[in-house]
């Protein structure tokens, strides 16, 4: 059973968690849309740049976080002259560390679902009349729903998982950036194992019914 202590740092990660990826989805689709369209010799370039967080160790990207929003970042500098305050040890420097961390698992299944579709729906949409803009919104969306399930299911539950970036970026504050993966170190540090293995069997169970939920309409899709 959860104490109290545990419900805290499990709100905080699924509000974190659907935050980042409501925002992945509506910067990513179009993003994806674009990639998948485009014949640019930069393309590969720009795909690696998204890629990047597969590979790159995620305390490398919590690091250059933190300089570029500290206080003598271009953004830090950028977001107190505004008078936003600095992003690092913040809710809101956690969602932008794990927008940033979780791109490709939203971006990479959706823009293979617009690649999969080819130049034929938008064709024929163009001949019935429709602009490019309800070409996309009313063909071309539609037809790559089965990709956009899968980056949201992906991006939500990469995000749940999340350590090494926010521990970086967001630190081990109560209530404001201390979510599950952080409080589990907390308890494995403390030997407090029980709670250490409430917190971790809540996430495994979550993390598998997502996964499992996602296997299913695949199957269902291709059925």
């Amino acid at each position: 059973m959860l104490s109290t202590l545990n419900w805290q740092p499990l709100w905080l990660t699924l509000e974190l968690a659907a935050v980042t990826t409501l925002l992945l989805l509506l910067l990513g689709t179009p993003l994806a849309w674009c990639l998948a369209r485009s014949r640019s010799r930069a393309k590969p370039f720009w795909e690696a740049i998204i890629a990047l967080p597969l590979v790159l160790p995620p305390t490398v990207l919590g690091f250059y976080l933190l300089l570029i929003l500290g206080p003598q970042g271009w953004v830090g500098q950028l977001t107190q002259s505004l008078g936003l305050g600095l992003l690092p040890f913040s809710f809101a420097g956690l969602v932008l560390a794990s927008c940033l961390y979780s791109l490709p698992f939203v971006v990479q299944p959706i823009q293979n679902a617009f690649a999969s579709q080819g130049a034929r729906p938008m064709e024929v949409a163009a001949t019935l009349g429709y602009s490019p803009l309800r070409g996309f919104f009313a063909v071309a969306l539609p037809l790559a729903r089965p990709g956009i399930v899968s980056g949201a299911v992906l991006g939500f539950a990469h995000t749940l998982g999340e350590f090494g970036v926010v521990l970086m970026v967001g630190g081990n504050i109560p209530g404001q950036t201390k979510v599950v993966s952080i409080a589990i170190y907390d308890y494995v540090e403390r030997l407090d194992y029980a709670s250490a293995h409430s917190l971790s069997l809540v996430m495994l169970v979550l993390s598998f019914s997502l996964l499992w939920l996602l296997y299913r309409l695949n199957q269902r899709s291709q059925g």
